[in-house]
């Protein structure tokens, strides 16, 4: 059982104390034994075996801590305060809620490849403009290359998750490696096919037409994540 614990002398109890023991006729020992004894400061009470630490807010315990944003210096811009206060609010204060916020952006990625279709039609036709080729056959041709790039990476993507339960190790890399370079060799030779054209000019045209229908790529996937942020 635990002793009680004593409460200290107040300056007016010590007060009365000292008035009794001057009243007293004591030993000169004994009463510097109870001078020390009045005068000694309290101790600090220990925390008891039972007593648990305080515990941390909800917040803390829930909610694992991805990222933090840094604190506003006054200095910000009214977009960049606007994408900070929507990014608080989708991905919340410490990141909690990325997770959700990045399926939100991959479920909005089709539509986003689906409005790129005919930008890329578009690409092609001014690569082929001296062609008599309408825009329509452009967006007809543009729509089957999107649908075998979409067959091919999904059997990409499962080829390489099996791989890497596998273990094959560089052998798997080199097998990933020679798939990627199929499908980019079969677009190469469906465009030579269908735009008749030499190799040199389609060389030319295919790496060219690649890196602005890349360039429109990245641009539409930064244009979906602002959507996401803003819806």
């Amino acid at each position: 059982m635990e002793a009680p614990r004593q409460r200290p002398l107040t300056a007016e109890q010590k007060a009365k104390v000292e008035d009794s023991l001057n009243k007293t006729n004591m030993p000169a020992e004994v009463r510097a034994k109870v001078d020390a004894a009045l005068n000694q400061p309290s101790p600090t009470p220990a925390t008891s075996p039972d007593q648990s630490p305080t515990p941390a807010t909800d917040q803390q315990q829930d909610e694992p801590r991805l990222f933090e944003f840094d604190p506003a210096d006054g200095k910000s811009t009214p977009f960049e305060k606007w994408l900070e206060t929507r990014a608080k609010e989708k991905m919340g204060e410490h990141g909690t809620k990325a997770a959700l916020f990045m399926k939100t952006l991959v479920s909005n990625l089709p539509y986003m490849m689906l409005c790129c279709i005919p930008f890329f039609a578009l690409i092609l036709k001014l690569l082929y403009i001296r062609h008599r080729i309408f825009y329509i056959d452009h967006l007809v041709y543009a729509l089957h290359v999107h649908s075998f790039a979409y067959a091919c990476l999904m059997i990409i993507a499962l080829v390489t998750v099996g791989l890497a339960r596998i273990h094959l190790g560089a052998l798997g890399g080199w097998l990933i490696g020679l798939l990627w370079t199929l499908f980019a060799v079969q677009i190469f030779l469906s465009i030579r096919r269908v735009y008749n054209q030499g190799w040199f000019k389609t060389v030319i045209k295919f790496w060219l037409g690649g890196a602005v229908y890349l360039i429109i790529l990245l641009l539409g996937l930064a244009a979906t994540f602002f959507a996401t942020l803003a819806t």
